[in-house]
């Protein structure tokens, strides 16, 4: 049984049409407009107990809503949801001591008491045993560096300390999915090194499923296997980090530094390449090409045929560059939106 079972999940949401003017508000409230916005649209995805998933998209693509719905606190206007083989919406209290949901821009922790204490009123609300509370709380301390600040009230953290906090709060009780929502969102690089290996330390040790929202392309590579890519509240792309890399991320960029004037690059375009581009301040020609149709080795071949060489790089593409190129444009492989 799928840890998450998703199938043609929708939700659609009315909001009113609002007319400027004085006239206008006076005409809205007599005779009330509505649109439909669907936030949703037919969503369907299975997480195995225990995967790491990246659940990406741009903002408004209806990742949150559709979060939102297999945590239970949204009821869909269609289609079916289960969580651990539970209806959220329907077995809600159930379903809440199964999961654990950190959002990066709300903090579940009580402000104004320590974090130790919030801690101590999981333990009773979760009926968490004496012996795994010790031992989730020294595994805490010994990957997040917790014990520092445990003493210390919330509202006297700092934002790479309460996202710590946080995140300890919504493991605590062992859940088997953990929804993560902008997790390392502010932080700087120390702290998101130190959440990245806890997620990955958690996931090794309980087999914990996650479900990770984000922007930042570095979580994606160093934390998941898999990516589901949604745009327009649709289903874009569901597969491996590597085969979206592959049949997503054909464009490579060749870098060469020459000594001596070459007035004219434009045999480039007979070897299939798509742009070119040469800087005279640093003698530098930066290629870029599809390594579908184009070999870098050719390509160096016939630049060193016209100029001496001094240096050069060939750089694939980043992640970040092929998802936001996919966001454009997700129902073809893409090549100039990358380049």
């Amino acid at each position: 049984m799928s840890a998450i079972r998703v199938r043609n999940l929708s939700k659609s949401f009315k909001r009113p049409i609002r007319t400027s003017g004085l006239r206008g508000a006076i005409q809205d409230l007599l005779h009330r407009r509505y649109e439909e916005k669907k936030a949703v649209d037919d969503l369907s995805f299975d997480i195995p107990q225990g995967e790491i998933v990246g659940y990406l998209g741009p903002n408004g693509a209806g990742k949150s809503t559709s979060i939102k719905m297999l945590v239970g606190i949204l009821v869909p206007t269609s289609g079916d949801v289960t969580i651990n083989g539970l209806v959220p919406y329907r077995n809600r209290a159930a379903t809440a001591r199964g999961i654990g949901v950190v959002f990066g821009q709300r903090s579940q922790l009580w402000w104004d008491i320590p974090v130790s204490e919030t801690f101590q009123l999981m333990k009773y609300m979760y009926k968490i045993p004496d012996n795994r509370y010790k031992r989730n709380i020294e595994l805490f301390a010994d990957v997040l560096g917790i014990q520092e600040f445990m003493h210390v009230a919330v509202r006297q953290l700092s934002l790479g300390q309460r996202m710590r906090a946080d995140l300890c709060a919504a493991l605590l009780h062992n859940p088997s999915i953990v929804f993560l929502d902008e997790p390392t969102i502010g932080l700087d690089v120390v702290v998101k090194k130190k959440i990245r290996e806890f997620l990955l330390e958690v996931n090794a040790e309980y087999k914990t499923t996650i479900l990770l929202t984000t922007h930042d392309m570095q979580d994606v590579e160093k934390l998941c296997s898999r990516i589901i890519l949604i745009n327009n509240g649709t289903k874009a792309f569901d597969g491996p980090l590597e085969r979206m890399k592959t049949e997503f991320g054909a464009g490579e960029t060749l870098s060469v530094q020459v000594e001596g004037a070459v007035e004219n690059w434009d045999g480039l375009r007979l070897l299939g390449v798509g742009d070119y581009r040469y800087d005279p301040e640093s003698s530098t020609l930066t290629v870029r090409y599809d390594k579908r149709e184009s070999n870098p080795a050719q390509l160096l071949s016939w630049i060193m045929g016209r100029a001496s060489v001094v240096d050069f790089t060939v750089k694939p593409p980043e992640v970040e560059d092929i998802i936001r190129a996919m966001y454009t444009n997700p129902a073809r492989p893409v090549l100039q939106e990358v380049l």
